[in-house]
């Protein structure tokens, strides 16, 4: 049994816990980390999960970005603690976090990820959206959060502080 919340100022330490635990050392060295760099998450949109003791089992972001001329979301990062990973936590924290986008008017939203896991979420390769280097094209993958969110948008990821 998971609570799901938004991510308050108090939570900020424990989530950067949790994705130092999850992710390899450098993690803030990655490309997509320079498209967050002084520009807060979409506070509505980042969620904490805690199980039954109220210890913090997982946490998603979300980052405003612009894609050649329009707005989208990068999600990322997502991690779960590794007690409870496997239990669909993950899943629930995407599906959850991409309901909210969506109410809150959203259209589309982004990742660098492996596409054989956010598949099963709705996400696909976006051959023409580019990221900035070095990323993997292979990694950036999208999904529309409305009937064509994704349709004709093509360009380079931008920070929305630099748009």
């Amino acid at each position: 049994m998971f609570t799901l919340g938004q991510e308050t100022a108090d939570d900020w330490w424990e989530v950067e816990a949790i994705y130092d635990l999850c992710f390899a050392p450098g993690r803030e060295a990655l490309s997509s980390y320079r498209l967050r760099d002084d520009v807060p998450p979409v506070s509505e949109l980042s969620l904490v999960a805690r199980d039954g003791e109220g210890i913090l089992a997982g946490a998603i972001r979300f980052w405003p970005v612009v894609v050649g001329s329009v707005d989208a979301l990068l999600l990322g990062p997502v991690a779960v603690h590794p007690t409870h990973q496997g239990e669909g936590l993950g899943g629930l924290l995407i599906e959850e976090s991409l309901f909210r986008a969506a109410q809150s008017g959203w259209e589309r939203v982004l990742l660098v990820g492996d596409a054989p896991y956010y598949k099963k979420f709705g996400f696909e390769l976006l051959r023409d959206v580019i990221m900035p280097p070095p990323t993997n094209p292979e990694r950036v993958l999208g999904r529309g959060l409305g009937e064509n969110g994704w349709d004709g948008v093509t360009g380079q990821v931008r920070s929305v502080r630099d748009a």
